[in-house]
């Protein structure tokens, strides 16, 4: 007998539950800010992808082809986010990968979200962040513990949440990395063992280490945050934005900002016309 399928009490079609997206979230995502047809930090979303597909051992995409794709369906658009999927595609019950596997990929392109770029009031997460080394810092489709931790909270004044990990210290945003600066140097969480990198922290990094300015990869605690005279939070989006407030911890955004952070909101949305592929 066939597969029978119900969804919300309707008949439907069985094929697209044999997804592994969908079935195990087994794949990768990237985030992409897209300016006249053309990707922001390219060459970095496409390293992490890379980086993303050797950890979970998946083929390698044609970096060519994601491009080509993007930008079919972004021109005529001035401003546009992509999410790029590449995923280990369809099987059976089981986790077991068929062999040989034949990868997803899905190019979705969506309208730049209306947002104010100011400064931004945050809050601690009660949920903390797992730890495991292998999926530390890429960008796998479980996104459960941010999911669960984004959950804590329904007021509209707070811009976003920052997680801990299991042994206390402060790893990233639910949807953003973390910069704090002290007494003119700047730092930001080490990844080990959780959080995701982030294209505009690894922007951030290349350009301390191309200025002599380096970034301190470190452990983050609660009291650092306290100390701090100023505090950031970047993605592939936001591109760099202060924070003013967390939980009781208020910032003078008087205070000079870093010279790295006023760089990279300026280059984070310049579109990388270097098409790769990145190995």
């Amino acid at each position: 007998m066939k597969d029978g399928v119900l969804i919300n009490g309707a008949p439907a079609e069985f094929g697209w539950l044999q997804e592994r997206a969908w079935q195990f979230g087994d794949g990768l995502f990237e985030t992409i800010a897209v300016i006249d047809a053309n990707p922001c930090l390219w060459s970095l979303h496409t390293e992490r992808l890379v980086l993303g597909c050797r950890r979970l051992h998946l083929p390698l995409p044609d970096i060519g082809l994601l491009l080509a794709e993007l930008r079919t369906l972004c021109a005529g658009r001035a401003r546009a986010v992509a999410k790029l999927y590449w995923t280990a595609g369809r099987s059976s019950r089981g986790y077991a990968r068929p062999v040989p596997v034949a990868p997803c990929r899905v190019v979705h392109v969506s309208d730049w979200p209306q947002c104010e770029l100011t400064a931004w009031r945050v809050r601690l997460c009660a949920h903390r962040l797992s730890e495991q080394p292998t999926l530390a810092q890429i960008k796998h489709l479980n996104r459960l513990d941010q999911v669960i931790a984004r959950a804590e909270w329904d007021d509209m004044a707070i811009d976003e949440g920052l997680m801990l990990g299991q042994g206390g210290g402060v790893v990233c945003g639910t949807k953003s990395n973390l910069f704090l600066q002290s007494h003119g140097d700047l730092s930001t969480p080490e990844l080990a063992r959780a959080g995701v990198a982030g294209v505009v922290r690894r922007l951030v990094m290349e350009l301390g280490d191309g200025t002599g300015l380096p970034v301190r990869e470190t452990q983050v605690s609660v009291e650092d945050l306290r100390k701090a005279d100023a505090a950031y939070l970047t993605n592939s989006l936001i591109g760099v934005v202060r924070i003013a407030h967390c939980d009781s911890i208020d910032y003078d955004l008087a205070y000079g900002e870093h010279r790295l952070m006023t760089e990279a909101r300026r280059l984070c949305h310049l579109p990388d016309l270097n098409d790769g592929p990145y190995e």
